[in-house]
């Protein structure tokens, strides 16, 4: 049984040079998860991997089925979880390619199913959520890096955000005043189920922009999708010694 999961972020609807294994289309008590499941061997690792917005890239942020993904990931035997996300820079450090294992998270989103104990269940449960990312995953990735040769800011604060649009200029001064160094808006619920279904999760964050005010002028597609591609050969770099 495979018990790491990846799950892919804009930029990772599908992984490069993944060797597929098996696809499963499954269903949950919450509904269907964004896409099938497939299994497959990167550098001789085999992995689970769902992509977040599906293969296609059509689920927006607050339309994703967060509790079907973990679900589904959970009941596939998933015992890790290495989510990647593109992100918005927010501090001065965080550069347009750069690379960062987030160690906190602040919630910004509204309206999402953000829990499984949604007194449906049969029992209520408030897990701890200190470390909202597991320092041994984490750890892992960061001497993956090394490994990889692959620089990483190895903390910061990932400010999760509604989306889909970015944010106002306004918007960010306040997350940076709240200690966000990044911005992005998947991260939540995602984390928050992981830990109540009592799988390990990090995050490898892409910085695939200046946040709103931060560079100088508008936001391109353009902009991100040129640092996304730099990005994303990096995260696969990583995600081989992983």
């Amino acid at each position: 049984m495979v018990h790491t999961a990846v799950i892919g972020g804009t930029g990772f609807d599908q992984l490069e040079d993944l060797q597929v294994i098996d696809r499963r289309t499954v269903d949950t008590p919450y509904g269907k998860p964004s896409d099938e499941l497939v299994t497959g061997r990167l550098h001789d690792r085999e992995f689970l991997f769902l992509p977040r917005h599906g293969a296609s890239h059509t689920i927006p942020p607050h339309r994703i089925n967060y509790r079907a993904n973990i679900h589904a990931l959970k009941s596939a035997g998933a015992e890790r979880i290495i989510a990647f996300s593109a992100v918005g820079g927010i501090g001065a450090a965080m550069r347009p390619g750069d690379v960062v294992i987030p160690d906190q998270i602040i919630d910004y989103t509204w309206g999402r199913e953000h829990t499984f104990h949604d007194g449906t269940g049969d029992f209520l449960d408030h897990v701890d959520f200190t470390h909202p990312y597991s320092p041994a995953l984490r750890s892992q990735i960061i001497r993956a890096a090394k490994r990889a040769g692959v620089e990483v800011h190895a903390s910061g604060t990932y400010a999760a955000t509604q989306g889909p649009r970015l944010e106002s200029a306004a918007e960010i001064d306040r997350l940076q005043r709240d200690g966000g160094d990044i911005v992005g808006m998947t991260g939540m619920p995602e984390a928050g189920l992981a830990r109540e279904a009592g799988i390990d999760y990090a995050t490898i964050a892409i910085v695939v922009n200046p946040a709103a005010g931060r560079g100088g002028g508008p936001i391109t597609m353009d902009q991100i999708r040129l640092h996304m591609e730099l990005g994303a050969l990096r995260g696969i770099a990583i995600l081989q010694y992983c």
